[in-house]
């Protein structure tokens, strides 16, 4: 029948035995303390992406402030030009406008003084004009 032999048996499980022994020492232990560093190593990144984004978070927080900041800086630089230049127009306008009213007053003083020359020159010759009046309405 089926012929058992000790001395076979043991020496293939000693030989079984070392294999497994060798194998354990030279290929899981590497690779199951590989394993552990990358697990490791994944966990300190995830915690460092975390506190990265935190950064991030606060860094967004802090130039979203100095945006609003600025904005209300360039809203009062607006306005201050704004009114420097309304101040800056209202001044240009009133010195052009007492320039048109001092030309108008001058205008309207030479055009009374031309209105009474001609008045006094058309009564100096009134007596001429009734003269020369007669003499056609004579001629009739």
């Amino acid at each position: 029948m089926l012929d058992i032999s000790p001395v076979l048996l043991l020496s293939s499980g000693i030989i079984f035995l070392l294999v497994v022994a060798r194998l354990n020492s030279c290929l899981f232990k590497p690779i199951l303390k590989h394993m552990d560093e990358r697990s490791a190593s994944i966990k300190k990144d995830m915690e460092d992406a975390k506190s990265n984004s935190s950064d991030v978070d606060g860094l967004l927080a802090e130039a979203n402030d100095i945006i609003a900041k600025a904005k209300k800086e360039a809203a009062v630089i607006r306005e201050q030009a704004y009114k420097e230049a309304k101040d800056s127009a209202d001044v240009k306008l009133a010195s052009a406008k007492l320039n048109l009213e001092a030309k108008s007053a001058e205008f309207a003083k030479n055009l009374q003084e031309e209105t009474q020359a001609l008045r006094d020159s058309l009564l100096s010759s009134m007596p001429q004009f009734n003269e020369s009046l007669k003499n056609k309405l004579s001629s009739i």
